[in-house]
């Protein structure tokens, strides 16, 4: 018996041995950056460390629940599963996607999309119908005194449960302008709204002329939406084509204020027969105090077997002179270490 507690021993050393040297030796994340079907990433720095919070890639019904990851050099990736699943989200029975995270007032909020609502014809929050289970649904909202959670539901109902602007209430990302003010934009079906976020999250700040959102889509927006401000420009970013199958793209647009017009500039990322096809739904993350930026996707590999199959991945974004986007190159390889200072 002891013979064979030794053993084990030694097997279990030998192994976290084996891992601790794969970390230190493994000097590019690889892509994609972490096993399983994951798509939708929201790529954030929090607490000096890269997170990456995506949506599980799987059928509706099975979407329940959201991963995170996070990572001291983005090369080394640790997971942290069922950081939310819908046990705490009593109004959400499918389709959880898209998560997009803020740290505010030292809590997490984590914003998602749930039950993938298809009717404009509501009656609001509380006319739940089991027979009518796409009627209520849209982007709800998490918090955790944590990134890895466990986070708990924040409102008891959803945020934005309407169709405004015949955009439908999925692929949510949260931005704080230079101004502190948070903004929420957000849209699928061709349709991009944004909105005020009040102080604590609550609600919608309606504009001057009493309305809860304005729409800001540009030629070609599908859903997906993300923003950044560099040297002072408003890039915004969003996903064209079919997010079934391989014509998905990102594309951008520029502007000197958060609502735009945003006038499509170009695409920058599409499919690649060498490396994968179906790029799309990311996020940007700019190392701090520098102009060093990456793009966090998921993309389909090839060959592709099921509509489910995407995966994440990380590359380098970079920028011509004229401080347009250049044309983003997929690889296998991945990005070398970073270290947040």
């Amino acid at each position: 018996m002891q013979t064979n507690t030794k053993l084990l021993i030694v097997l279990i050393s030998l192994l976290f041995s084996k891992s601790l040297t794969a970390q230190t030796t493994k000097t590019t994340s690889g892509n994609p950056i972490v096993e399983g079907w994951y798509a939708d990433p929201e790529g954030v720095i929090l607490n000096k460390e890269f997170w990456v919070f995506p949506t599980f890639s799987a059928k509706y019904k099975d979407q329940v629940f959201l991963d995170a990851f996070s990572s001291k050099d983005m090369v080394n990736w640790t997971k942290y599963p069922r950081i939310i699943d819908t046990s705490a989200v009593k109004w959400a029975n499918k389709a959880m996607w898209a998560p997009s995270i803020v740290k505010k007032d030292n809590k997490y909020f984590l914003f998602f999309s749930a039950n993938d609502i298809q009717s404009s014809e509501r009656k609001g929050f509380g006319a739940n119908n089991p027979d009518k289970d796409d009627k209520i649904g849209g982007i709800g909202i998490g918090v955790a005194s944590r990134p890895e959670g466990p986070y708990k539901d924040y409102l008891g109902k959803p945020l934005i449960n309407q169709f405004y602007n015949k955009a439908q209430p999925i692929d949510q990302y949260v931005f704080q302008d230079k101004d502190k003010q948070y903004y929420i934009m957000y849209g699928g079906w061709g349709r991009c709204n944004i909105a005020k976020l009040n102080k604590d999250f609550t609600a919608l700040v309606p504009y001057e002329n009493g309305d809860l959102v304005k729409e800001i889509t540009p030629k070609g927006y599908v859903e997906g939406p993300t923003m950044f401000i560099r040297k002072g420009k408003y890039y915004l970013m969003w996903s064209e084509g079919g997010w079934t199958n391989g014509t998905y793209k990102v594309a951008y647009g520029v502007s000197d204020n958060v609502f735009g017009p945003f006038e499509k500039k170009s695409t920058i990322l599409v499919a690649d027969e060498a490396v994968a096809t179906g790029a799309g739904h990311h996020s940007v993350i700019n190392i701090p105090n520098t102009d060093e930026w990456y793009i966090v996707y998921h993309r389909r590999p090839i060959p592709n077997l099921d509509r489910d199959h995407r995966v994440v991945c990380i590359d380098r974004m970079y920028f011509n002179e004229d401080d347009s986007i250049k044309d983003i190159k997929m690889t296998f390889e991945g990005v070398k270490k970073v270290k947040l200072k």
